[in-house]
């Protein structure tokens, strides 16, 4: 599973990546999100769920499925979402309602029945969290991070974005405001964004571990590509038209982030941790 310590951290591209590095090394792979938040989405006759998992299935080269996104909320404004419930429109929803009266009920029930489907046909799952896990003010609603490392039994991987400044700071205190079973899922971190000389992080990397007693995987460099991003604060996503020549052009995108990730990550390590 894939965390960040913020929204825009990096976490939808490494699964994006990752997804298109093992089916590359011969498994069968899905991406999942339990819950994703996007007015961008990627819908069929039959259903709609957020692009970036639809993308994700393409980069895993499997059929796009609403399991892979059981909850999507597009935002209304004034703390309104539209939900949708494994592709399907349920209802207008406040935010106070979905926390106290969706998430830990009927919400968790259909996230972890889309896990258990995808379970059944992929030698890999990865699982892509959502903005932090460290939010304490959420963490007793939040049915896209550790509650679902923990019920998946899901080893955790932590990334960052150093651009913004502050990376060491966010992954220590991120693992520090979390309980102590779910520190113990997170096996390691990733710093994303990276420009500069890799000799000057270093010292960064033997403090971070002498603190957590985890490693760094490793660090992806700042790399510009023309998958869609979502909608979040500061962003402005491009639209995607699904037609041949645009995924043949996704296609290629997809490769191009694969291989930065795969030439900066200790992909065996990380495959290690999946058995």
């Amino acid at each position: 599973m894939v965390q960040g310590t913020s929204s825009g951290a990096g976490k939808t591209i490494l699964v994006t990546a990752l997804c298109r590095i093992f089916s590359d090394l011969g498994y069968s792979v899905s991406p999942f999100k339990a819950q994703n938040m996007s007015n961008y989405s990627y819908s069929t006759k039959d259903f709609e769920i957020s692009r970036a998992q639809a993308i994700q299935a393409i980069a895993a080269r499997t059929t796009i499925s609403p399991y892979q996104n059981p909850i999507l909320l597009k935002p209304l404004g004034n703390y309104k979402s539209s939900v949708f419930v494994n592709g399907k429109y349920y209802k207008k929803m406040h935010a106070n309602d979905y926390y106290k009266k969706f998430t830990n009920k009927i919400g968790l029930k259909h996230v972890l029945e889309s896990y258990n489907k995808l379970q059944q046909n992929y030698d890999i799952i990865i699982i892509e969290g959502a903005g932090s896990p460290a939010e304490i003010n959420l963490q007793r609603y939040d049915i896209s991070n550790m509650k679902i490392a923990e019920k998946t039994n899901s080893p955790v991987v932590l990334i960052t974005d150093i651009e913004r400044g502050g990376s060491f700071a966010s992954l220590v205190g991120t693992l520090e405001l979390l309980e102590k079973k779910h520190q113990n899922l997170i096996k390691g971190f990733v710093i994303n964004k990276f420009r500069g000389d890799i000799e000057i992080l270093k010292p960064g990397f033997k403090k971070l571990k002498q603190i957590t007693k985890r490693p760094v995987f490793g660090t992806i460099p700042l790399t510009k590509f023309s998958i869609p991003d979502e909608d979040s604060i500061g962003s402005s996503p491009k639209k995607i038209v699904w037609n041949k020549p645009n995924l043949r052009k996704l296609d290629n995108e997809i490769n191009k982030i694969a291989n930065v990730v795969k030439s900066s990550l200790n992909i065996s390590s990380i495959k290690r941790i999946l058995k």
